[in-house]
C-alpha cells in the first residue's frame, strides 16, 4: 500500500530528513558566502539543543524539572578533560566515557531528590549540581575557577588526524549524534516506557497500585538524561578546547528551563526550537547593544503570555487545517 507523500504520519519524518540535509549541507556553502563563523555557532546550537532535548523529556515526560542540568553538562566536559590528560585520543571512547559518567552521577542524585517531590525536588538537583560547581572550582589540577584549556587532540576512528574543533567532521558528528538522539528520545516517549512515565507524571499514586515500580522507572528516565546532557558536555568542550566550572553553574540549568518553556514543554520540537529562538536572539542583539538581558527577559514573557504552550505548540497550531 503506497502511503501519500502528505500523509499526517510521514510529514515529521519528511521534515526531520530535510532539516538534516540542509544542516549537512551548511558548513560546504557557509564558505562561499563568507559565514564560516556561523558554522561554530551552528555547532554549538546543536550541542546545546541535545542538552536541552534530554531535560525536555524529563520536564514534559516525567514532570521533573530539575535545576541542576548543567551539572551533568559539567561532569561530562570534565570527563574529557581528564581522560586526554590521562592519555585518551579516541573522540569516541572520550564521549562514550563521558556519557557513562553522566548516567552514574545522574543516578546518584536521582537515588536521592527522586525520594522528594515539588520543590524539594528542584532544590535537592540544584544543591547536587552546586555541590559539583564548588567540586570543580577546588579542582587546581584543571583550573579552578579560571577553568582548563584541552591540548591533547581528539582523533576518529583511530586515525591519525586530529579532530580539529573548528573543522567540518566535527559539525558532521553532532549533528549525526542529535539526529540519532532526538528521534530516539522521540521513540521512547511512545514505548511502554514511555507511557508508563506519563501515567507516573500525571497520577503516581495510581501507578503504583497497579504495579508499576514508580521510583526506578524515574531513576531510569533521570539517569538517561543525565547521560545525554554529559555527552553534549563532552561535545562542547571538544568544541571549545576549553572548560570551567560555570558550565555547572545552576544559572546555565535555569537557562535551559527557560530554552526548552519557550520551544514548548513535552513537544517533540520543543527543545532544538527553544534553544534556536533563544541563540539567534541573543546573538542577533549582541551585535546592537551589551545590554541584551532585557530584551531576553521581554522575549521570555512574551512567550509565556501569548504561547504558553511554546512555540512549538503554536506552530502546530498555526499548521493544522
Amino acid at each position: 500500500m503506497n502511503v501519500p507523500a502528505n500523509h499526517p504520519a510521514l510529514l515529521p519524518r519528511i521534515g526531520l530528513l530535510l532539516l538534516v540535509l540542509a544542516l549537512a549541507l551548511f558548513p560546504v556553502l557557509a564558505p562561499l558566502f563568507d559565514l564560516d563563523y556561523y558554522t561554530g555557532f551552528v555547532r554549538r546550537l546543536m550541542i546545546v539543543a541535545l542538552a536541552a532535548a534530554s531535560l525536555n523529556f524529563l520536564m514534559g515526560r516525567v514532570g521533573l524539572v530539575a535545576l541542576g542540568h548543567a551539572g551533568f553538562v559539567g561532569v561530562g566536559a570534565y570527563a574529557v578533560a581528564a581522560l586526554a590528560e590521562a592519555g585518551w585520543t579516541s573522540a569516541w571512547a572520550i564521549w562514550a566515557l563521558a556519557a557513562l559518567a553522566g548516567v552514574v552521577v545522574a543516578g546518584l542524585t536521582g537515588a536521592v531528590a527522586l525520594r522528594t517531590r515539588g520543590v524539594y525536588f528542584i532544590m535537592i538537583t540544584l544543591a547536587f549540581a552546586q555541590m559539583l560547581f564548588y567540586l570543580a572550582v577546588s579542582l587546581r589540577k584543571y583550573g579552578g575557577d579560571d577553568g582548563y584549556t584541552l591540548y591533547t587532540p581528539l582523533t576518529l576512528l583511530g586515525g591519525e588526524q586530529a579532530l580539529a574543533a573548528s573543522g567540518a567532521p566535527l559539525y558532521w558528528v553532532v549533528l549525526a549524534i542529535l539526529a540519532l538522539v532526538l528521534p530516539a528520545l522521540w521513540r521512547l516517549e511512545a514505548s511502554h516506557f514511555g507511557r508508563a512515565l506519563e501515567g507516573i507524571r500525571d497520577n503516581e499514586t495510581r501507578m503504583q497500585a497497579m504495579g508499576y515500580p514508580t521510583y526506578r522507572l524515574k531513576l531510569c528516565a533521570f539517569a538517561l538524561a543525565g547521560g545525554i546532557a554529559s555527552l553534549a558536555g563532552a561535545l562542547l568542550a571538544t568544541q571549545n578546547g576549553f572548560i570551567s566550572p560555570s558550565l555547572m553553574h545552576w544559572t546555565q540549568s535555569a537557562l535551559f528551563i527557560v530554552m526548552v518553556v519557550i520551544g514548548g514543554v513535552g513537544r517533540r520540537w520543543g527543545a532544538p526550537l527553544g534553544v534556536a529562538v533563544w541563540l539567534v536572539f541573543e546573538e542577533m542583539l549582541k551585535q546592537f547593544t551589551e545590554y541584551w538581558h532585557a530584551p531576553m527577559g521581554l522575549l521570555l514573557i512574551g512567550v509565556v503570555f501569548l504561547a504558553p504552550r511554546g512555540l512549538a505548540a503554536l506552530a502546530s497550531r498555526k499548521a493544522a487545517p
